[in-house]
C-alpha cells in the first residue's frame, strides 16, 4: 500500500473527512428550501415504523435529510475503506453504521453480508429504521434481492426514498452519484410501503423486487421533476433488470 492510501486510510484521518463531510452535508441541508411529498408522508409512514428506507447508490449521500430527528435509524455501510469515513460521516449526522454488503460472484462471506443481515434484521427488531442501496453491486439502479428478502424475514416494510436538490455535483461514474450544492431548493419523495409476505414464494420476491425498483424509479423521477430538472442517473441499461438481478444470486 502507497503512502498516500495508508495516510488516508488512518484513524485520524478518516475521522476528519467523515466530520467534514457531516458538516458539509448538514450546511447543504440548511441552505436548501425542501418540499416533501407526499405532504403528510410522516403521518403516514410514522405508524408503520421502523420501515426499510431504500435508496439508490449513488444518490445515498442526502438520504439522511429524509429522517425526523425522533427516528433511531442504522444504514449499511461496505466494508471498505471508504466505507470507513462513510460510517464516521453518518455516526455525526445521528446515523448507526451497519458494516457489509452483498456479493455479485464473489463469496458473500467476505463482504460480511451474512453477518450484515443479521445486523439489520435485530435493528429493525429494537425498532430502528434500516437504510440500504437496493442495487445489486456494481449495477446501477437495478433491484436486488437482499432489500426484499430483508423485508420478507424481518416483516417491515420498504419504503422507496429520493432525496435531491436543484444545484449539485453530478459524477460520471457507474452509480451517477449526485452530491447536493448548499443555497437552491430540494425535494424529498416517499413511496408508498412495500410490504413482503413472510411466506413468499419465488415468484412473489421476484414481483417484489421488480415493484422496489419501479417504485424507486419513479420517486427520482417525481423528485427531480419537482425541482424542474432531470435525473441523471435515469435508465440507462441494456439488459432486464430482472435477468440481471436473477443472474447476481450466488
Amino acid at each position: 500500500m502507497g503512502l498516500i492510501k495508508r495516510i488516508s486510510r488512518s484513524r485520524a484521518v478518516q475521522e476528519s473527512l467523515g466530520l467534514l463531510v457531516a458538516s458539509y452535508l448538514k450546511l447543504v441541508q440548511r441552505t436548501n428550501r425542501f418540499v416533501m411529498e407526499p405532504a403528510d408522508a410522516y403521518d403516514r409512514i410514522g405508524p408503520q415504523m421502523p420501515v426499510i428506507a431504500a435508496m439508490w447508490h449513488g444518490q445515498h449521500f442526502m438520504i439522511h435529510f429524509a429522517k425526523r430527528p425522533q427516528d433511531p435509524a442504522a444504514s449499511l455501510v461496505s466494508r471498505s475503506g471508504d466505507g470507513e469515513f462513510n460510517a464516521i460521516a453518518l455516526r455525526h449526522l445521528g446515523v448507526r453504521a451497519i458494516r457489509g454488503s452483498g456479493a455479485r460472484g464473489r463469496d458473500i462471506r467476505k463482504k460480511g453480508g451474512v453477518q450484515a443481515m443479521r445486523a439489520m434484521m435485530r435493528a429493525l427488531a429494537d425498532g430502528e429504521m434500516v437504510v440500504m442501496t437496493a442495487d445489486i453491486p456494481k449495477i446501477a439502479r437495478v433491484c436486488g434481492e437482499g432489500i426484499v428478502t430483508l423485508a420478507q424475514v424481518s416483516g417491515r416494510p420498504i419504503v422507496p426514498v429520493a432525496v435531491v436538490t436543484s444545484r449539485r455535483m453530478d459524477f460520471n461514474n457507474w452509480d451517477k452519484a449526485s452530491i447536493g450544492l448548499p443555497f437552491g431548493r430540494g425535494a424529498i419523495v416517499l413511496g408508498e410501503p412495500i410490504h413482503v409476505p413472510r411466506d413468499a414464494d419465488a415468484e412473489t420476491l421476484e414481483s417484489a423486487r421488480q415493484t422496489v425498483e419501479r417504485e424507486l424509479d419513479a420517486v427520482h423521477e417525481r423528485a427531480y421533476a419537482l425541482i424542474g430538472s432531470r435525473d441523471p442517473g435515469a435508465k440507462a441499461r441494456n439488459t432486464p433488470s430482472t435477468a440481471l438481478a436473477r443472474g447476481s444470486r450466488a
